[in-house]
């Protein structure tokens, strides 16, 4: 099972390990962490906003052009925004630092 380790918006860490398959999305709210996740993983809301840092980035496959139009939608993108409904954790991501990011900012 691999790990992921959740950065809060306090700064405080918290580690977990998820079943090979869960999406960020998935891990987050099973463990009550405050990732909204509004449309249920279907790309249209971008309240499961989080932030990948680069070592991290690069095992993930680029973002498809829907994830890209829905993160549109988000406040504070940066090159490390990704969706969490679209990263499904697996051994090779074992590790993967995610960042919280604040969903009362957006759409």
């Amino acid at each position: 099972m691999p790990n992921v380790i959740f950065l809060q918006l306090d700064g405080v860490e918290r580690r977990m390990q998820v079943p090979a398959g869960t999406t960020i999305l998935e891990a987050a709210k099973a463990h009550d962490l405050p990732v909204v996740g509004t449309c249920g993983g279907s790309m249209v809301c971008a309240t499961c906003h989080v932030m990948i840092e680069a070592p991290d980035r690069a095992k993930l496959p680029d973002p498809t052009e829907d994830e890209e139009d829905a993160l549109d939608l988000a406040f504070g993108v940066t090159a490390d925004s990704r969706l969490g409904c679209q990263i499904r954790l697996t051994e090779e991501l074992d590790g993967i630092r995610v960042r919280l990011t604040s969903t009362m900012h957006m759409a």
